[in-house]
């Protein structure tokens, strides 16, 4: 029980910093909160993926990692023009913070799912 509240809220301050920090990108020591989000990552895909939901979280994964590399720029190029260039500029950021905490999750995750079909 407790492991899966700590996963929980893993999970809650990951989201919310990734957000927090990519609307106040000008504050923030990059450094460290990539280094945060990578770490909130690694124990939310430890603590938080089940077996059940290996699969729905990879796929998750990968629209969301490609959307974070390809159709981002895209999409924050039609936001800059509509609303404003730091619209676009904090939706990018904020999408690079949730790739950012994502990502070791999914590796996790995959890990995992390689060394159960492994056995």
């Amino acid at each position: 029980m407790a492991k899966m509240n700590i996963g929980k809220y893993a999970f809650l301050g990951g989201i919310a910093i990734a957000v927090l920090a990519g609307i106040f990108a000008g504050i923030q020591n990059f450094g460290l909160t990539s280094v945060i989000l990578v770490v909130l990552g690694l124990i939310v895909g430890y603590m938080n993926v089940g077996k059940r939901e290996r699969l729905e979280f990879l796929v998750a994964t990968i629209a969301l990692l490609m959307l974070g590399t390809a159709g981002i720029t895209t999409v924050t190029a039609l936001i800059a023009k509509a609303i404003t260039l730091d619209a676009g500029q904090t939706l990018q950021s904020i999408l690079g913070n949730l790739v950012a905490f994502v990502s070791p999750a999914a590796l996790i995750v995959a890990i995992e799912s390689i060394w159960i079909a492994e056995k």
